[in-house]
Order: C-alpha cells, then sequence, then structure tokens
C-alpha cells in the first residue's frame, strides 16, 4: 500500500514553488548596477565640505590639511583649489596656527620651532614667528611653569638638576633656565646644593 504524501503546514512551513532557496517570489527586483561616479563638481563639494569639517574640529596648518585631503582624493588640481578656497574664506591661515603655537602657555623658543616645523610650517614664517618671541617672554614663561612644579622637584634629590632636565624638556633655552631656577628659589626661600651640571639644549 502507497501512503500518501502529506503537505507540510502551519508556521515556519515553505511552499514548494519550484523556485530557487533565497528567490524573491514575484519580486522582479533587477541586480543593482555600478554606482555612478561624481561628477568634478560633485567631487568639489564633498573634498570642501569635509575641508570645512576638519577644520572646524581643529586649526590646521596647510600641509597638515594637504596631507588630510590627499587621503580622499588623487586630484592634486582639486586639493590645491580646495585649499585655495578655505583659505580666501579665511578658515585656513599658517600665520594664525604659527601665533597660537607661539602663545602656548609653559613652552619655549625651542619647542615652539620644533612644533612649527613638524606641522609643515614654511621656514620663513617658522623663523619670524621665533624672532618675535621676547626672550624675557621666555624667562618669565618657565618661571611661573616651574613655580607650579617646583613643590615636587623639591623633593628630588638634585631639585635644580631636575628643574633643568624638566624646563629643557619644554623647549627653554639655558638662560631662560638658569634665571628661572634662580627666582623660583629666591620666591621659596630654599638654600641651594651644589650647582647642577649646565647642559646646552639642542634644536
Amino acid at each position: 500500500m502507497t501512503r500518501a504524501r502529506r503537505s507540510r503546514t502551519g508556521p515556519g512551513a515553505r511552499a514548494d514553488t519550484g523556485e530557487e532557496p533565497g528567490a524573491a517570489a514575484g519580486s522582479g527586483t533587477a541586480p543593482r548596477g555600478p554606482r555612478r561616479e561624481r561628477t568634478p563638481e560633485e567631487e568639489r563639494e564633498a573634498l570642501l565640505a569635509y575641508a570645512f569639517r576638519a577644520l572646524g574640529a581643529r586649526a590646521l596648518s596647510a600641509a597638515e590639511l594637504r596631507a588630510r585631503l590627499e587621503k580622499r582624493s588623487e586630484q592634486p588640481e582639486l586639493i590645491e583649489d580646495v585649499l585655495r578656497r578655505v583659505q580666501e574664506l579665511g578658515y585656513q591661515n599658517d600665520a594664525q596656527v604659527a601665533q597660537t603655537e607661539s602663545r602656548r602657555r609653559g613652552v619655549g623658543t625651542f619647542r615652539v620651532r620644533q612644533t612649527l616645523r613638524r606641522r609643515g610650517l614654511d621656514s620663513g614664517l617658522i623663523e619670524e614667528t621665533v624672532q618675535a618671541r621676547d626672550p624675557e617672554d621666555d624667562e618669565r614663561e618657565a618661571a611661573d611653569f616651574l613655580a607650579r612644579r617646583w613643590p615636587a622637584l623639591a623633593r628630588k634629590r638634585d631639585p635644580r638638576a631636575s628643574a633643568y632636565a624638566l624646563l629643557a624638556r619644554r623647549g627653554f633655552g639655558s638662560a631662560a633656565i638658569w634665571a628661572a631656577i634662580r627666582e623660583v628659589q629666591e620666591a621659596q626661600d630654599f638654600q641651594p646644593g651644589e650647582e647642577a651640571e649646565d647642559q646646552e639644549d639642542e634644536e
């Protein structure tokens, strides 16, 4: 006797339509074609919008912004066009970047020069910025910074040597460092020990 085949019904049952699994029944949807390429104007607008967002998050030098744009476009002329546009509108200005770094608290002239070089600024602008710094400002900035750190430094075996090393790492020159150490010691009524060996800063 032949047993009749029962059809599966109920939740989870799938009708036998003769179609391949995963095919959308009656959808008739054609496969998508290749993505439409942007027009030159659309590419420019997209790159310009990105430049505005990047500059809104942080003040960038021209070199820094160019490096970011190069990751998004392989068209040098387009990149330079976008860079010129944001500069014309006042969103990017290397002179302002240089002044911001020069006014940063707790750093000396050597650190300012190194930072501006790292950020890709023009050598002429770097020297102009550095030359505009008053040596007395460096001494005052070094003394202010050292005064805030002196309580911890005073507990070290050789506070003067530790202070010198700290200020040298912050980019201050020897003259500014020793002036700051003397000023802070006098203010703290500190009795100095042996003279720490003088060191020359490296640019």
